[in-house]
């Protein structure tokens, strides 16, 4: 399936995305609405595990073709992907399994995310200084600032490839490779651009992202990449017996992990969870992420500019190219958000409704490829 195939066949698109026949679905950066295929796989799997054994049903390679699929998106080694859950678990488990010293530093934005901030704060109880790095505007974070915040006992910089309100993109390839340079580890929450823009690991030495949003999956059901180097440095903080060597379900006197990045999956896996992982990610793959990333980019200039001829105020608006998102955050000063936030769900476009620091409001708006002209529009005709 081709992106102008979907868009040109409007049974087709809402056959592929259920959603699409109740309503105008625009928050893929909160929790997506799940595709048929994504559905399709996971209930399939559900009826096998009323046969008998739920593992049993799996098609052979199930977990390897899984970490196959991310690996390629990523441009990484399938010995490289976990298959954990939650961001959150994703993250904690880095901060946990690196071998900090009192008096080290690491790098974090304090306004992202708090699932990419609490894990690293947390580790101030072990002797660690955070730094939090200094934006301009909400989120927009260039190198050259993250880098004025390195020395020579920064460890680690963990930050999001895109800020979940304002919308702004990291432009981690530069990031990393300077951090690669002055041996600095570097830590990157992908959520919000895995399945939407290339997010390859090229520079980076630790990934997370859960499926729920950009890559059309379930939530619960997400990956971790480590990279190959840095597995034996990095501890699992959990173990179990699918990490830990067992022979016959026995256990052992001395802890021998294994190999790869399966060390890090220490027990039963979430099967239904990642049964949509896979077809998520196969659903990317096939329309292709370079061709998302365009349409993406194109849906969001429309935007920035109706909105802003309807007298709203859009973050980033003017941004790059290089650091522009599927999301456009925007409030108009002469309406309260929270009313048009209802106003627009009355109309059947589902958005997110977010606040920053001050507890000034937004409606965020994230489209998917799958989303049509005529569904952005019907935002300009509610507003």
């Amino acid at each position: 399936m081709t992106l102008a195939e979907l868009l040109e066949n409007e049974a087709l698109r809402q056959s592929e995305f259920p959603v699409t026949r109740v309503g105008t679905f625009l928050a893929h950066a909160g929790v997506c609405a799940l595709p048929r295929r994504v559905m399709e796989a996971m209930r399939q799997h559900v009826e096998g595990c009323g046969e008998g054994d739920q593992e049993a049903g799996l098609p052979a390679g199930f977990f390897g073709r899984t970490r196959e699929l991310a690996a390629r998106l990523l441009g990484a080694a399938a010995g490289e992907i976990a298959l954990v859950g939650p961001t959150s678990l994703a993250l904690s488990y880095v901060a946990a399994g690196l071998p900090w010293e009192r008096g080290d530093n690491l790098v974090v934005y304090f306004d992202d995310y708090p699932s990419n901030v609490y894990p690293w704060l947390a580790l101030r109880r072990r002797g660690v200084q955070v730094r939090c790095v200094r934006a301009p505007a909400l989120g927009q974070l260039e190198p050259a600032e993250v880098l004025a915040e390195v020395d020579a006992r920064t460890r680690l910089v963990a930050l999001a490839s895109c800020h979940f309100v304002s919308g702004w993109r990291l432009d981690h390839q530069t990031l990393g490779r300077a951090l690669r340079e002055r041996n600095v580890l570097f830590c990157l929450d992908a959520i919000q651009t895995l399945g939407a823009f290339p997010t390859t690991v090229e520079y980076v030495d630790f990934l997370a992202a859960d499926a729920h949003k950009w890559l059309l999956g379930p939530c619960g059901a997400g990956i971790l990449y480590v990279r190959a180097a840095l597995q034996e440095r990095l501890a699992p903080a959990v173990y179990g017996w699918h990490n830990v060597r067992c022979p016959n379900f026995t256990t052992q006197e001395e802890i021998v992990f294994q190999p790869d990045a399966r060390r890090y999956e220490a027990g039963t896996a979430n099967l239904v969870g990642l049964a949509g992982l896979q077809a998520g990610l196969e659903l990317v793959l096939e329309v292709g992420v370079e061709v998302i990333a365009t349409e993406l980019r194109r849906k969001r200039a429309w935007l920035v500019s109706a909105l802003t001829a309807k007298g709203c105020v859009v973050w980033h608006g003017a941004c790059p190219e290089a650091n522009a998102s599927g999301i456009v955050a925007f409030h108009r000063p002469t309406e309260d958000t929270t009313c048009l936030h209802a106003r627009l769900t009355a109309a059947g476009v589902v958005t997110s409704l977010r606040a920053d620091r001050t507890g000034q409001s937004y409606i965020r708006l994230s489209p998917h490829f799958y989303n049509t002209d005529d569904e952005l529009q019907r935002v300009l005709r509610a507003l």
